[in-house]
Parts: structure tokens; C-alpha cells; sequence
């Protein structure tokens, strides 16, 4: 008998799929239905963890049913591969980031490969090659020229150590990552691209993703935070200058009782200029560029804020009313400013009662309107509009709707980034590149310091430039883009990649998008997913593609713990997919990892679990190897027996379950689990002495078949063994067959007063009558209820008869 050894058959297989082109996708065939299978990208950090094995295993079960099922199936692999540790690496080891990051591709390229995975590699991209940021710097022209791209001073994290400006995610516990100073908030002119121009869009169509997940249609929803209400003016009292707050809750501007400015709001600093207050204010400033914006609207934290000398006047009532700054309102939402009504807000009122400040109710506890003029005795929520109406009658205010999204800060002072195409000329300003000159090349003689402004202003080469208007000396732009913008589009450029004039074709995009089925993790539910939404509206609005959603279906997989916990090396719980590959194999590994839990659920690591999937292919081979030869031959039908009926009930059944799962749902687990019965009964059949050889062959034929998606490389190997010729995955998947799923016999409960007292097959077309009477011959049935009186007898069809006694 053959032994199972998986490295020599993974080994082989994947050497015959590439010299074959196995994988290999034409874009153009329209013959077959298309269908787009994807995984989101991975960072090359130069290591496989089981978080990918399981990601893509996922993914790749997908595309290889819907390829067996006829589909013309994309399935491609790329590298997300700007990025901070590229950079960080180059400081620490003085090795340029484009190497760093080369020989971590290829490392993790083999990797990918000796999972057996069924990629395109043809369609390999990475979004730090030239050939790629080339169209994401076109990109960026196209949207400043159509006004979605813009730039305006912001605050930004700030190290005075590094001398840098730090991205959010660099920023832990409000100190550097890189030397562990605290962070402060600066004023620069920042990038932006205008994702607020499709707030209302990217809103509206969520109800139109029926195959995302719900939680993360709700967290997209919330990121986007949309907010109905007004916005009404205040004038600052002695001064030409007015504030406009944006409140949901209009109905409340009589119990005003003061007003609250972001500390880092532009009117601060001129409001205090050169009063009494003016070093305490910016003393106060400089404590909130210390605190993250969690922090700060945190519930835990204490609201602080001080009084800074001057007075606004509420429109309605002509009331004075204290101008303050806090620590809860942020510059950047909203308007940065906040009417306060303690007497319906905790916020405020938390605020008030610290610093003794008046609270006016103007709603009573039967929601009608008091202190409010001649709002009095309304409904408060009539008044709602009715203010509004009156708001807008006096020119001071106006019904408007507010998101809590922002716009895409997009601007990084790194090297490892696309570079932004622009250049600053003195006589024409901020200047476009111009396409022809695209890409803009990183340079490589720029310095690693970890200090100071970005690396590339250290380059004279590439920081001076000519004004692609007037030719006359300008400067380039020294800020590289946010690496969710390369992440972006990438899908798209998968679809076209080796198209040398644009992005992508509009034709060949609008024929395979949107993606059918994009797998990853959930920790993108809102970011990169919502950037993506953004991309594809903005691609739409500018006639470059026809569709405005990039990924009709969603699916979220949990991550891979150990003992309880995520994996990481300071836990000391990794496994390496290395060393599960070198002792059982891949077909082992993957097929642990679809097993163990459903997709969308956390998995708990098990050794024993993983020896227990191995132990199952070695019995899946010894069964397939035992009965090669019948599977090989052209073995004649006869009459099936009542033994070969059930074998084919359970081999049909089990494709029907299969092909469900796969079909429908993601059931990877239960669809394992269904095959594994199968197994066990077949090897329960070939015992017998009566077996019937065509349900031999066609149980094993079943078996290799549904077994391949999930384990490619025994699929192959089995495939071959029973004299089969070309890959298993160039045929069509299997259909089951109805009629053997229609048991002459099936099996009933018996029970008496409820509990079960016995089993009995009886014909599938029994008669309820003739149910009560088989149960009530049964002789252990009989003796049980011998000397008893019978109320009555319930038969329910195809199921039980239940015999109530006293």
C-alpha cells in the first residue's frame, strides 16, 4: 500500500500548475461567467503568519469551486508595499527601503507559493514600483483637477525630538514609537482629498450591500455619523466677527446659557490677542496639542475649559452669553464650536456645574416647550422646525445636515510613500505636474535620520525642479501620500495590469467589477473599505468606470489565537506556518484552519486538532488507494440493494451539503465535517460483502472531487490515482443526483409519554395509521406498555409516533 507524503506531492503539483499556467486568467474570454475572488493585500513584511494561511486558504476554496463550477475566475496577488517599517528599517539598519522591501516580496512570494494557492501570478502587482505609483500620481492629478483634491492647514502630530510629523499610527499612548517623546499637535499645510463631497453617497448605497456583514455596514454608517439640525449664527459682542454653531438640537437655543470654541479654533488666538487672557489661553492650547482626540471627548476624562473675556449674542433672545474653550470640542468636527444648553446635554451639564455657570431649562418632562417665548406649550419636537423656520426668517441660521466624516488627511512627511506631483513655483503657485513627466521617481540619494522634515528634502535633486508651467526654478512637494491611498484602486489595476497609458480600462473594469467576493480582516471595516468606496465614487463622477460600489460581497474572517490570545512573539504563543507545512503539510494546515471554526469567528490554535486533520487525509488516501482500481475500471450497474441505496443517499447527500455550504454560506467547517461522515461510511461499506463496485467508484469519485478545493495538492494526487487525466480542477463540479436522495426507508422514533423508547424503518410512504400500528407491534414497545391503559397514539410522518399511557 502507498504511503501518504505530502511534501513530495505538494512539491510536485505546484511544479505542474506553473509549468501548466494552471492559474492563468483571460480577461477577454466571454464565454463563461465572470466571477472576481480577492483577498486583501498583504504588507511584505517578509513573514507568513497563520492569519494569512487561513486568509487565503479562505479565498482560494472560493475560487477554485467557482472555477470547477464554470466560472471564468480573477484571481490575483499583490503587495501593499509603501509604508513606515520599509522607512523605519532604513534607519535602523542603513538598508534603502526599496531593497528592504524587494527581498521581502520575494520571501514571502515563495511563501505563498508552497501554500499551493491558486493565484494569477501573472497580474503580480506592488505599489511601490514606478509602474504603479506612476498612475496613483495621475490619479491624484485627476482629482485636483475636478476639485477633489485640496490643501489647507491642519493640525498634525507633531514629535519635537524627531523634529517629524507622525501619522496617527504612530502615535502610542501619545508619545513617539520612534523615541518615546510626547506628542504635540502643530499647525501645517496639509493634502486633502474631499471625501465629504460623497458623504451622502457613500451613506446611501451601504443598504445596497446585501452581501456585507452587518456590523460593518454599522460601522460604516457611524463613521459617517450623519446628523440632521441647524446652523445658527451667534455675533460676538463689540466685534464685526459672528460664530455659526451646527446643533441637532435647535429646539434647545432659549436655554443657551453659554458658548464653547475649540481651543485651537482660528478665532481664539485673535479674540485673546493682547487682553489678560491671552497666556493662559495659549498655555491651555498647548496642554490639549498634548492629548489625542479620544482622550479629549473621552466620557472618563474631566472636561476642563476657561473663560477667555468675551460674550456672544443668541440671535432669538439678544441674550450675552460667556465665551468659552474646552477640551471636549475638536476643531475639526462640526464647526469647532458648540452652543451649550446644560439643562439638556450631560456634557454641558457636567461643564456648568464646575464652573458655577447657568443652566435655563426650556423643555418640560412632557416635552413641551417652556422659557422659549412663543414657543411655549409646543411640542418640542414641532418646535424643532418651527425654530428653524424662525432661525431662517431673521437670516441667522439655516436647516442643514452635518457628518461626522472628514475629509482624507492624505499628506505624510516620509520617504517610503508616492511622492505628491506637484511643485511650488513664486510666480505660479501650486502647480500640477504634468502627466507626460509622470511617475515623479523617489530619489535615492536622500538621507535616514529619523529627524527633521521629510527624507526627501534632503535630496537637491529631486526637491528642485522647473515649473511645469513657466519653466522657471521651482520646488517639489517633499510630502509622499497616505499608503491607503495605493490601496485604494488596487483592484482595479489587477484587472489591467500591464496597461502602460492609464490606471485601467474603463471597458475591462466595467466588465469584471465589482469584486464578487473580497475577503479580510475586520480590522479594515472601516478605513480602507471606505477609502475604497470613495476611489470607486470618485472614479464614477469622473466618467472613468460605470459603477459606484467596488465589492458586492464582504466576508470578515476572525483571526488565529493561541492560548486564548492573539499571536505575537512577546506572548510567546506563534506558530509558524513553516513548521506545520515541514511536518504534516499544506493540504494539513489549510485544511485545519477552514475546519476548526466558521470563517467569520476567531480560531483557537490545537495541535491536536491539526493532527487530527492529518490523520484524516492519511485515511482519505489509504481509502482511495485501497480502491484505485475499481475506481479505474468500467465497472457494470446491477440492482442496488438496500445497503447500496443508503451508501448513495449518503454520497449524494453529502455533495447536496457541499455544494450548499460553498454556494451560500461560507460553511467551510460543516462542509469538512460532512465529507469526514462520508468517509467514515464508505470505509463501513467496503466491507461489506455484497458492495456494489459503480457505488464504489462513484463514492470515491465524489470524495476526490468535493476533497480538492479544500486540499489541492491530495485533490491532484487522488485525481491521478484513479486513472484520471489533466487537473481535477479543469472539470465541472459534480451535480447530486435527486432521485438517490429519495430513501425508500426511513427511520422513527418511538416514544412513550415523551421519552424515546426505541427506533423502527418503516417504509418512506408509510401511512400515518399504519406508523401507529408497526409501533404498536414493536415487541419491545409491547412489553413496555403492557398493563397499561393507552390515551392516545400521535404519529407525526417520516418521524415518530408517541404513545401517551397512564
Amino acid at each position: 500500500m502507498n504511503v501518504y507524503k505530502p511534501n513530495e506531492i505538494e512539491s510536485k503539483w505546484q511544479k505542474t500548475w506553473e509549468k501548466n499556467e494552471q492559474y492563468k486568467t483571460d480577461t477577454n474570454d466571454n464565454t463563461k461567467p465572470k466571477y472576481y475572488a480577492l483577498e486583501m493585500f498583504p504588507y511584505p513584511s517578509g513573514k507568513l503568519h497563520m492569519g494569512h494561511v487561513r486568509n487565503y486558504s479562505i479565498g482560494d476554496v472560493v475560487a477554485r469551486f467557482k472555477k470547477m463550477q464554470g466560472y471564468n475566475v480573477l484571481h490575483p496577488m499583490g503587495w501593499d508595499s509603501f509604508g513606515l517599517p520599509a522607512e523605519n528599517a532604513a534607519i535602523k539598519h542603513g538598508i534603502h527601503p526599496d531593497k528592504w522591501t524587494m527581498e521581502n516580496i520575494a520571501d514571502m512570494r515563495e511563501q505563498l507559493k508552497t501554500l499551493g494557492l491558486s493565484f494569477d501570478w501573472d497580474r503580480e502587482i506592488a505599489t511601490s514600483t514606478p509602474e504603479y505609483y506612476k498612475f496613483t500620481q495621475q490619479i491624484f492629478l485627476k482629482m485636483l483637477e475636478h476639485g477633489l483634491a485640496y490643501k489647507k492647514k491642519s493640525f498634525v502630530n507633531w514629535c519635537p525630538s524627531c523634529e517629524t510629523v507622525l501619522a496617527n499610527e504612530q502615535v502610542v499612548q501619545g508619545a513617539c514609537e520612534r523615541c518615546d517623546s510626547v506628542v504635540v499637535k502643530k499647525d501645517l499645510e496639509q493634502w486633502y482629498f474631499k471625501t465629504t463631497h460623497f458623504a451622502e453617497e457613500l451613506l446611501q448605497d451601504i443598504d445596497t450591500l446585501d452581501g456585507w456583514p452587518e456590523k460593518v455596514k454599522t460601522m460604516q454608517r457611524n463613521w459617517i455619523g450623519k446628523s440632521t439640525g441647524a446652523e445658527i449664527t451667534f455675533d460676538i459682542d463689540g466685534s464685526d466677527k459672528s460664530i455659526t454653531v451646527f446643533t441637532t438640537r435647535p429646539d434647545t437655543v432659549y436655554g443657551v446659557s453659554y458658548m464653547v470654541l475649540a481651543p485651537e479654533h482660528s478665532l481664539v488666538k485673535e479674540l485673546v490677542a493682547g487682553t489678560e487672557y491671552e497666556e493662559a489661553v495659549d498655555a491651555f492650547v498647548q496642554k490639549m496639542h498634548t492629548m489625542t482626540e479620544i482622550e479629549r471627548t473621552s466620557s472618563d476624562v474631566e472636561k476642563e475649559g476657561m473663560f477667555i473675556g468675551k460674550y456672544v449674542v443668541n440671535p432669538l433672545t439678544g441674550k450675552k452669553v460667556p465665551l468659552w474653550i474646552a477640551n471636549y470640542v475638536l476643531v475639526d468636527y462640526g464647526t469647532g464650536a458648540v452652543m451649550a444648553v446644560p439643562a439638556h446635554d450631560e456634557r454641558d451639564a457636567d461643564f456648568a456645574a464646575k464652573y458655577n455657570l447657568e443652566v435655563v431649562t426650556v423643555i418640560d418632562e412632557d416635552n413641551k416647550m417652556i422659557n422659549s417665548a412663543e414657543f411655549d406649550g409646543m411640542d418640542a419636537d414641532k418646535a424643532f422646525d418651527a425654530i428653524i423656520e424662525k432661525i431662517e426668517e431673521i437670516g441667522r441660521g439655516k436647516k442643514t445636515v452635518n457628518y461626522r466624516l472628514r475629509d482624507w488627511l492624505l499628506s505624510r512627511q516620509r520617504y517610503w510613500g508616492c511622492p505628491i506631483p506637484v511643485v511650488y513655483c513664486d510666480e505660479c503657485g501650486i502647480v500640477p505636474e504634468k502627466k507626460e513627466n509622470l511617475p515623479i521617481l523617489l530619489p535615492t540619494d536622500v538621507e535616514f535620520t529619523g529627524k527633521g522634515e521629510s527624507p526627501l528634502t534632503t535630496s537637491k535633486t529631486f526637491m528642485n525642479t522647473t515649473c511645469p508651467c513657466c519653466g522657471k526654478p521651482a520646488r517639489r512637494e517633499a510630502d509622499t501620500m497616505d499608503t491607503f491611498v495605493d490601496s485604494s484602486w488596487y483592484f482595479l489595476r489587477y484587472i489591467d495590469p500591464k496597461n502602460t497609458e492609464e490606471p485601467f480600462s474603463k471597458d475591462a473594469v466595467n466588465n469584471w467589477m465589482p469584486v464578487d467576493q473580497y475577503i479580510g480582516g475586520v480590522e479594515h471595516a472601516i478605513l480602507h473599505l471606505l477609502y475604497s468606496r470613495f476611489f470607486v465614487k470618485a472614479f464614477n463622477s469622473m466618467g472613468m468606470l460605470d459603477f459606484k460600489e467596488p465589492f458586492k460581497n464582504l466576508l470578515t474572517q476572525g483571526m488565529v489565537l493561541k492560548d486564548g490570545a492573539k499571536m505575537s512573539k512577546s506572548k510567546g504563543n506563534v506558530v509558524a506556518p513553516s513548521e506545520i507545512i515541514a511536518e504534516y503539510g499544506v493540504d494539513t494546515a489549510r485544511l485545519f484552519v477552514l475546519f476548526a471554526a466558521p470563517p467569520e469567528r476567531d480560531l483557537e490554535w490545537s495541535d491536536q486538532g491539526v493532527e487530527g486533520c492529518f490523520r484524516f487525509l492519511n485515511r482519505v488516501y489509504r481509502l482511495v488507494d485501497e480502491l484505485s482500481d475499481i475506481a479505474k475500471s468500467n465497472v457494470e450497474s446491477k440492482e442496488l440493494t438496500k445497503e447500496d441505496k443508503a451508501m448513495r443517499y449518503t454520497i449524494h447527500a453529502t455533495l447536496k451539503k457541499v455544494t450548499e455550504d460553498l454556494n451560500e454560506k461560507f460553511g467551510f467547517n460543516t462542509a469538512i465535517s460532512a465529507l469526514m461522515e462520508l468517509i467514515n461510511e464508505m470505509y463501513k461499506y467496503k466491507e461489506l460483502d455484497s458492495r456494489n463496485e459503480a457505488v464504489i467508484k462513484e463514492g470515491i469519485e465524489t470524495i476526490v472531487t468535493i476533497l480538492a478545493p479544500f486540499a489541492p495538492h491530495i485533490g491532484e494526487e487522488l485525481w491521478a490515482m484513479i486513472g484520471k487525466e489533466g487537473s481535477i480542477f479543469d472539470i465541472s463540479w459534480p451535480k447530486y443526483d435527486e432521485t438517490a436522495l429519495v430513501k425508500d426507508e426511513v427511520e422513527i422514533v418511538v416514544q412513550i409519554n415523551g421519552k424515546v423508547r426505541g427506533k423502527l424503518s418503516v417504509a418512506a410512504n408509510i401511512s400515518r395509521e399504519e406508523m401507529e400500528k408497526v409501533a404498536m407491534e414493536d415487541e419491545k414497545i409491547k412489553a413496555l406498555v403492557e398493563g397499561k391503559s393507552i390515551v392516545k397514539v400521535v404519529a407525526v410522518p417520516k418521524k415518530l409516533v408517541n404513545i401517551v399511557v397512564k
